[in-house]
């Protein structure tokens, strides 16, 4: 097994220093002030040429987003959904990784703040995700992108919800994806799966697995939906013709395993999958630009995929 990385390792040493208690022990307004101020503490990121704030049009409100694009125009668009369990997270908590996104891959992205639970539970935020690549797919010649051009991507939950939009734009004739990027993707479900890491690395890796299972009651109270492949693509049955990913997994992750089976799924089905496994690492990593260097070097490595697929 794997060593876990020594800046990864001191990071966990100083926040359990810190006493700070996990999600599952907190109501979820403390949960979204936490996140809020970790990333608060990780610097403003790297510069980019056009920062943009906005709104568009959603299935129920409208969905506030950013966008951060490059100089120039005609730029490819990534569509990006902020992970933090479907009921933390925003637009500033996320706001130095599309940064880096963006300058890595060349290519704006268009952060979106979808509707977050318990208030809004499944399928509310998928709901909003599609609406933000329906949205791209017409209007992005307006934010001076190319339409033709488009990817899907995000972090955990924000995983989730751009395979479960690659796969209900193939379902629905959607809008042509060029590419999904998912950062240790969220993908399976309570009712159906389990795997290894979810006890391997169930405490002490800054997600602990029953804080897994506190976002996803939040997530899908009905249990119904616990059978739903947007809501747990790992229970689609059929992975064709979907497009391109790079799926990115931390070995000490409780949810490495579902992020590799979803690898699995893809390549068995024809679809070109590019893996970045980062086996020193745990679950978020790639918030933590100003701590952990394989933050950066992950990222880099997701934008030089997104470059490629743009390209082709």
């Amino acid at each position: 097994m794997a060593e876990l990385d020594p800046q990864a390792a001191a990071l966990l040493e100083t926040m359990d220093a810190m006493g700070q208690p996990p999600a599952y022990a907190l109501s979820v307004e403390s949960a979204r002030d936490r996140l809020r101020e970790l990333m608060a503490n990780q610097g403003e990121g790297e510069p980019v040429d056009r920062l943009e704030e906005f709104s568009i049009g959603g299935p129920e409100r409208a969905i506030p987003v950013r966008l951060y694009a490059p100089a120039g125009d005609d730029h490819p668009l990534l569509i990006f959904y902020h992970g933090g369990g479907w009921a933390v997270g925003d637009l500033e908590t996320h706001d130095p990784v599309c940064r880096r996104l963006a300058n890595a891959a060349d290519c704006a992205v268009l952060s979106v703040d979808y509707r977050l639970a318990p208030e809004h539970p499944f399928p509310a935020a998928v709901e909003d995700a599609y609406a933000a690549l329906e949205w791209a797919a017409e209007y992005a010649g307006r934010i001076n992108c190319d339409p033709s051009r488009l990817a899907v991507g995000g972090d955990s939950a924000g995983g989730n919800l751009a395979a479960a939009v690659s796969l209900m734009s193939r379902d629905r004739d959607g809008p042509e994806i060029a590419h999904q990027s998912l950062i240790y993707p969220a993908v399976a479900s309570p009712a159906v799966h389990d795997f290894p890491s979810y006890e391997e690395n169930a405490e002490g890796y800054m997600l602990e697995a029953a804080s897994v299972e506190w976002y996803l009651e939040r997530y899908l109270p009905d249990p119904v939906d616990h059978r739903n492949a947007y809501a747990a693509p790992l229970l689609a049955r059929d992975y064709s013709e979907l497009p391109s990913t790079s799926v990115l997994t931390a070995g000490f992750d409780p949810i490495r395993d579902e992020g590799r089976e979803y690898a699995d799924r893809l390549e068995s089905a024809g679809v070109e999958v590019e893996r970045h496994e980062y086996e020193g690492m745990i679950h978020g990593f790639v918030n933590l630009l100003d701590h952990l260097d394989a933050a950066g070097e992950a990222l880099d490595a997701l934008g030089a995929d997104l470059d490629d697929a743009f390209e082709k």
